[in-house]
């Protein structure tokens, strides 16, 4: 005959097992649900698109464009026309935006000089979906005509039809395409992947294995640039305009964040 605290310690034994197994199950169906979900699609042109806000982050880590908070980036912009120099510092600010579609962006403070006076001062807004991919909500530009401050084509995403778009998808592929912003009339520009494996020389060193896009607009059908991005750089590389401009715009100097 078993003894009765005997009988008591096999049931508490047998509960325990079914509740460990419980969990792992609800575990492992969770997991199982969010691999399977599908990644926001990656919008073209005018195409609209219905983004969940719990589905992005203002911590942004994409292999090819990591921008961690404090990160900086100093750029040597020439006009390969007139040889004229501009100076440029990109920096990840600790800033963060709810932009007016709902979702919370990282403000990217980018600020053009020429001989230390301000030509142009941007803030963009970035966020990154659960995938990976970098998306890009907007920005505030200001430009200096003469030391006199104007607006330089600012937009939202959320607001008067304005829509976000894609500043570098997670997994780019020979020949995707995706618009990059959308502010119908004013900024409109899309872009496809060209290549993955690209080398490029630039001031702050050689890179291999580069991805190259080219972006392009139907509001301006005769401007083309090509972009280059490297692993680990965060921004592009390297900004080339082929047609419609002449500038060169190449990072010298990247400091990554803490």
């Amino acid at each position: 005959m078993r003894h009765p605290s005997s009988t008591y310690l096999l049931i508490a034994i047998v509960l325990g097992a079914l509740v460990t197994l419980f969990a792992q199950t609800v575990v492992s169906s969770g997991t199982s649900a969010l691999s399977s979900r599908p990644c926001p699609r990656l919008p073209k042109l005018d195409q609209p698109v219905n983004l969940d806000p719990a589905d992005f982050r203002a911590r942004i880590d994409n292999p090819r464009w990591p921008m961690t908070a404090g990160s900086r980036w100093i750029y040597r912009v020439t006009d390969m026309q007139t040889g004229s120099v501009n100076h440029e510092v990109i920096k990840a600010t600790h800033r963060t935006k709810r932009i007016a579609d709902g979702i919370t962006a990282r403000v990217v403070r980018d600020v053009v000089t020429d001989h230390g006076a301000p030509v142009e001062i941007t803030r963009d807004w970035y966020a990154q979906d659960f995938c990976g991919t970098v998306w890009y909500f907007g920005e505030h530009t200001i430009a200096y005509r003469h030391g006199t401050p104007h607006d330089n084509g600012s937009w939202e995403a959320g607001r008067h039809g304005n829509m976000p778009g894609i500043a570098l998808p997670a997994e780019p592929k020979v020949g995707l395409r995706y618009r990059e912003e959308y502010s119908q009339g004013l900024a409109e520009d899309q872009s496809r992947v060209l290549v993955l494996d690209e080398q490029v020389q630039v001031g702050a060193g050689h890179f291999t294995n580069v991805l190259m896009t080219e972006d392009f607009s139907p509001i301006e059908p005769d401007v083309s640039e090509l972009k280059f991005y490297a692993h680990g750089s965060g921004q592009e590389v390297l900004a080339l305009d082929v047609s419609g401009g002449s500038d060169r715009e190449e990072v010298i100097a990247y400091h990554p964040g803490p």
